[in-house]
């Protein structure tokens, strides 16, 4: 860690990149993170799965892109601590020659970005430290590296909890699909307030002095895609989006797919 991210970063206050890496099994947290995250867990045990479910999601979507749609161009937005199956590492099994634009602004992230998001020779993965908010420095920067004549898959995962306003979802997701050319895609997933434990968990984390995380209803999460056309099955539960045979999980959080028509 170098002595200009070691002054950033605040290791007395959780921090949600790094309490999603203690439930994915990773080691980039602190006691802190591990504290919060055991308390979360305590109340709603499931947090795990909801976890590894986005996760395997990412999976399944980033390969129905590259491999089914064609997609060669990704612009992850809220990237968060990489871990195995990164945006990349899928969509480049597939195509070689995808490339990949990664963006967050938070310092850990960045300096892990820094030494695991590599390519393959034929491709491209970069990333940028712009907030998700700033919709038009977020573009003005991704053109240094995406072509926005062609088709590009905007990924957002289990980012905008982080905004508390729904309506302020909406504008930054219509700001950031709105310069992206026909026939790209909007991926995203969102925990939901679909039962009382998710809700009560959610509450003792956002008392915890981590950035808070507002769960949506499911017909507030829906409405980010209008305007889109949603692909098969829509808005679901995120393992049933297209899930893998035998999975019968169930999570608070809904998961989506559509093109930009």
């Amino acid at each position: 860690m170098t002595d200009d991210l070691a002054a950033k970063l605040n290791v007395e206050v959780p921090h949600s990149a790094r309490v999603w890496n203690y439930w994915l099994g990773g080691k980039d947290n602190f006691a802190v993170d591990r504290a919060v995250g055991d308390q979360v867990k305590a109340v709603f045990p499931e947090i795990v799965d909801a976890a590894r479910q986005t996760r395997a999601f990412l999976g399944r979507a980033v390969t129905f892109l590259a491999a089914d749609q064609g997609i060669r161009q990704f612009l992850d937005v809220g990237t968060g601590l990489p871990t195995a199956d990164n945006t990349h590492e899928v969509a480049q099994r597939v195509a070689p020659d995808a490339r990949i634009v990664y963006v967050d602004n938070d310092p850990l992230v960045l300096s892990h970005a820094r030494a695991l998001l590599t390519s393959t020779a034929e491709g491209v993965t970069t990333y940028i430290d712009k907030d998700l908010k700033d919709a038009k420095a977020v573009i003005e920067e991704a053109r240094r590296t995406l072509d926005f004549t062609q088709p590009i898959a905007l990924m957002m995962l289990g980012v905008m909890g982080h905004v508390e306003s729904s309506d302020e979802v909406r504008a930054i997701v219509r700001g950031l699909v709105a310069e992206l050319p026909s026939g790209s895609f909007l991926t995203m997933s969102d925990g939901t307030a679909t039962s009382e434990r998710v809700i009560e968990s959610h509450r003792q984390y956002n008392e915890s002095g981590a950035v808070p995380y507002h769960l949506r209803s499911v017909a507030d999460f829906t409405s980010f895609f209008d305007g889109l056309e949603l692909v098969e099955p829509g808005v679901v539960p995120i393992p049933e989006w297209r899930p893998a045979a035998g999975t019968t999980i169930v999570v608070d959080g809904y998961a989506g797919v559509a093109r930009k028509p």
